[in-house]
């Protein structure tokens, strides 16, 4: 187990880790920048937007309130980075809230669901910032051990990417609707469930150990006994590629990009510690890449709709809260399993089926 004073340490500086520092703290100004490009006001004169778009626009706006913001924050940033599906409790939430629930103000809250992830996307590259800044380090050469992680990454990055933009419109068209998600919380529970042993003789604990020194900055320590898998730092081309075609399976809504990266991962041999921390990482890839494709999209839209207070606060909230989320599950898996996160699913799928069968939600919005 680690001591608070490890996870306090740091190590000398060097010059090398003086430009990885740099770099992470590029990273870190381009959301900050893709947020403040999001709120500014637009020239006067800069639209072109047409009335039926302004009158769908005032709509929404009209649904978005800064509680609701705040509300969808909080289900973001708590739901992101856990195996429980963000994509299928913002599409609950956002119902029940009455944001989007209109063809003529869908639009907006969809971006306003991708968009808020860039508060949990910062909230990762702060707590592992030192693992970060190893693969930085791998990138210019300074670290076979980060090159290994970042090419790993790259390599699981492109499956999803790739696909998610082929296959955009046919996901949100057939898949993106509340009996898919209820589906898919209800498989993706079962799978936990009766993968939960095998995955507890990996060695959870180490996976909380590793989660931990990842948010410290640490890498996995390489004479960790017990460590049941391939660490880290050894992750190879095909593991990270097979990591990443499962990936793909989480565009289905509900399903959970958390949940088969770290399934996936121990199955191709990495331990738990490995597991968790590669998904937590190939999620900054992934979400992000995500995040800054919507902004572009649908960025003035967005803003048109929402203001800019209400699109702060939902990134504020989700930071927040998705740093206090990953903090906890990691200390979770220091000496119990997943598997109260498949009865989650289970849980949270006949509540969903519930909600659709009575009516108080709708399969598709609008």
């Amino acid at each position: 187990m680690i001591s608070p004073q490890t996870l306090h340490h740091r190590p000398p500086s060097t010059p090398s880790g003086s430009v990885a520092r740099a770099a992470l703290r590029a990273a870190a100004a381009a959301v900050l920048i893709m947020v403040v490009l999001l709120v500014a006001p637009k020239p006067s004169g800069a639209s072109d937007t047409t009335a039926d778009t302004t009158t769908d626009a005032t709509a929404a706006g009209e649904q978005m309130t800064v509680g609701k913001a705040a509300i969808l924050g909080v289900v973001e940033g708590v739901t992101e980075y856990l195996p429980v599906s963000s994509t299928g409790h913002l599409y609950v939430s956002q119902q029940l809230l009455g944001v989007g629930d209109t063809q003529a103000t869908k639009a907006p809250a969809d971006s306003f669901a991708i968009v808020i992830q860039a508060g949990a996307i910062l909230a990762v590259l702060i707590l592992y910032r030192r693992r970060i800044l190893s693969v930085f380090q791998g990138v210019i050469g300074r670290s076979a051990e980060g090159r290994t992680v970042g090419i790993g990454l790259v390599v699981a990055f492109l499956p999803a990417a790739i696909i998610g933009l082929l296959a955009e419109d046919t996901i949100k068209s057939k898949l993106f609707a509340g009996w898919p998600i209820v589906v898919a919380w209800a498989a993706g529970g079962v799978a936990i469930l009766v993968l939960a042993d095998r995955l507890q003789h990996r060695r959870p604990s180490d996976a909380a150990d590793a989660a931990v020194d990842g948010a410290a900055g640490g890498t996995q320590s390489a004479g960790r006994a017990n460590v049941i898998g391939t660490a880290l730092e050894a992750i190879t081309p095909r593991q990270a590629l097979i990591i990443g075609l499962a990936q793909v399976v989480a565009m289905w809504p509900g399903t959970s990009r958390s949940l088969v990266t770290i399934v996936a991962a121990v199955l191709v041999g990495l331990s738990v510690s490995a597991a968790v921390e590669f998904s937590f990482l190939l999620g900054l890839g992934t979400l992000g890449a995500a995040t800054a494709y919507e902004a572009l999209k649908n960025g003035s839209l967005l803003v048109d709709s929402y203001g800019g207070a209400e699109i702060v606060i939902g990134l504020v909230v989700a930071f927040i809260t998705a740093a206090v989320a990953i903090t906890w599950m990691v200390r979770w898996l220091e000496r119990r399993s997943l598997a109260i996160f498949g009865w989650y699913r289970l849980a949270i799928a006949g509540v969903g089926a519930v909600l659709l069968l009575t009516g108080t939600i709708t399969s598709t919005p609008g």
